[in-house]
């Protein structure tokens, strides 16, 4: 027997492009509680086409929580109410019937708006960029276990290296802050020991590009550890920090 369809008020941010001003738009839909939040914006979609409307332009790619391409704010959460999910993963059987939905897209100077709820997280990319790598003598293939690795150092940078690169942490932070980000790349390269010859021009590279992209500062209010999908921890920021100030007093330094 087909469950009974949950009858929701959406509020959608519609935005033509980055220089245009959007505003939310009401739709009303009905939609089964076993249906994900993308399948119902899915059918609303389908509904607006056939009705010759413009659909909304929304991102997804795998939908099953390991890209982050889907990432949308819902009743002001990235990726929405429910803890550790991403927006893929959230079902309508988590709100109730009657309800009023708000969906915008993650808001941050650095996150330009393309269309409706799509936005331009390509400085993630220039981050990685500036210093995500590690150097590999390729002269001959070492033996898969000839540099062994603690476990202590392997399980951290294990967690660290879960990060999806889904802007959540940006977009909960108060000050569009890329630190839980920029911090979860540097430790799951700078914890292993491959990743030591470039340990501390790494930090300082990454940083920087972070800086120039217009990305805020980190003032501490855990928000970002809150909404992240994947529950990266804030220590990656302390430790961050402490490379970042020990890149200081050594001879690698980049200029500035």
């Amino acid at each position: 027997m087909e469950a009974k369809k949950l009858n929701l008020k959406l509020k959608i941010w519609r935005q033509k492009n980055s220089n245009s001003v959007g505003s939310f738009v009401d739709y009303d839909v009905q939609v089964s509680p076993d249906a994900s939040f993308l399948e119902m914006l899915d059918e609303l979609n389908n509904r607006l086409e056939a009705n010759n409307e413009e659909p909304i332009v929304f991102e997804s790619d795998c939908r099953e929580g390991i890209c982050g391409t889907c990432g949308l704010v819902i009743n002001g959460h990235p990726h929405g109410p429910l803890p550790k999910i991403a927006t893929c993963q959230l079902h309508m059987r988590n709100f109730k019937d009657g309800e009023t939905i708000w969906v915008e897209p993650f808001r941050a100077k650095a996150f330009p708006v393309i269309k409706d709820l799509m936005v331009d997280r390509s400085g993630f990319d220039k981050i990685l960029q500036a210093g995500g790598y590690i150097s590999v003598n390729t002269g001959g293939a070492p033996d898969a276990n000839s540099i062994p690795v603690p476990k202590d150092a392997a399980s951290e940078a294990f967690d660290a290296a879960a990060c999806i690169g889904c802007g959540a942490c940006v977009a909960a932070c108060k000050n569009a802050s890329a630190m839980l980000f920029v911090s979860a790349k540097i430790s799951h390269l700078g914890l292993l020991p491959q990743g030591q010859p470039e340990r501390y021009i790494r930090v300082q590279r990454m940083i920087k590009v972070m800086d120039e992209l217009g990305f805020g500062s980190c003032t501490n209010t855990y928000a970002c550890e809150a909404e992240c999908p994947k529950g990266i921890s804030v220590t990656n920021i302390a430790r961050m920090n402490r490379d970042y100030v020990r890149a200081k007093f050594t001879s690698k330094m980049i200029e500035v």
